[in-house]
């Protein structure tokens, strides 16, 4: 086997993989061999079919399977000795020449390839985000004071204008205080994705995301939703970067919590706070065991980790807004 590679950009090569017949005869034999014993023929005893029939009915599946491992243990094996970070996986380059898929033939492969870039960046208490201290506009509480009333006519529970209006100042200082919250993650968020600058191999990781994802959106879904994809791409490795610099680990009690956290919200948002321990148990552990609700979650973790030691370390600075003008970020 011989490979070759060409640096493309800051952050991509291109990989180029020739494959002799030589390399991949052995493994294809053992294939063949191992089919022919497990294959069943009429008019043939177990482990007698002729190697010719097994070929002929099971030839191209035998080779594809083959090349594959050959390509796939050629790709890993020049990502280890080099040492690369890669970012995302190779994908087939668009210079990709055609191949004749025969038995014996040579190959030739070509695979584009991102590297992770090196992200720096600091945090500390010159760093300033601004807080939003929000309060209600009289016709946010107007609106809410008449929404209320109507609920509360004709019903045993009827209150007084006064409960009324000490309600709506509750509800809506609660509501706004998590407004608050969230604006601050997305601002702080924003800050250090800006401050970080990480350079990432854009037309690439559209290929990618196209690749990786085929047959489920197309080019245009891509190019759609591609700000959003590539702001929070840029996020998880300042993220990261900031986990590993601060030695920060997610533990399997940091996954349970957050499970368990996530099962009580999610009943509650129907409506049932007193849901007996063996159903909160039983409705956790599925969600534990859900790869990608356990990704999730680890992420989860992460960003509460990094956020809460970010706002630990910076500077935040409280600026009073109505709801009105709140909005108008």
């Amino acid at each position: 086997m011989k490979i070759t590679d060409k640096k493309t950009g800051s952050l991509t090569i291109e990989l180029t993989m020739e494959i002799e017949a030589a390399d991949y005869a052995p493994i294809e034999k053992k294939k063949v061999a191992e089919r022919r014993r497990n294959a069943e023929f009429k008019g043939f005893r177990k482990g007698m079919v002729p190697e010719s029939l097994v070929r002929r009915v099971y030839g191209d599946q035998i080779l594809a399977d083959t090349v594959n491992h050959v390509v796939s243990e050629g790709l890993d094996n020049y990502i280890k000795s080099n040492s690369l970070k890669v970012l995302g996986e190779p994908i087939a380059s668009e210079n990709q020449p055609e191949n004749t898929w025969e038995s014996g033939q040579d190959f030739k492969f070509v695979f584009d390839i991102a590297l992770q870039p090196e992200v720096k960046v600091a945090v500390e208490k010159a760093d300033t985000v601004v807080k939003y201290e929000i309060s209600a506009s009289a016709k946010d509480k107007a609106a809410m004071v008449e929404n209320l009333k109507k609920f509360y006519e004709g019903r045993k529970e009827e209150k007084s204008a006064e409960d009324i209006e000490t309600e709506v100042t509750g509800r809506l200082a609660s509501e706004y205080a998590q407004e608050s919250e969230w604006r601050l993650s997305k601002d702080i968020r924003d800050y250090f994705v800006k401050k970080a600058a990480v350079e990432l191999p854009e037309d690439f990781l559209k290929r990618w995301l196209l690749q990786a994802n085929e047959g489920k959106v197309s080019a245009e879904d891509v190019e759609k939703e591609f700000p959003g994809f590539i702001e929070d791409f840029r996020w998880q490795m300042v993220r990261g970067t900031l986990m590993k610099e601060w030695g920060f680990k997610v533990e399997d009690k940091d996954v349970q919590e957050a499970a368990e956290a996530y099962v009580a919200y999610q009943y509650a948002m129907y409506g049932m706070g007193n849901v007996p321990a063996e159903i909160l148990k039983e409705s956790v552990q599925n969600v534990l065991t859900d790869r990608r609700q356990v990704e999730r979650l680890i992420e989860q973790v992460e960003d509460r980790k990094v956020m809460d030691k970010i706002r630990s370390e910076i500077t935040l600075k409280s600026k009073k807004i109505t709801s009105e003008k709140f909005r108008e970020l």
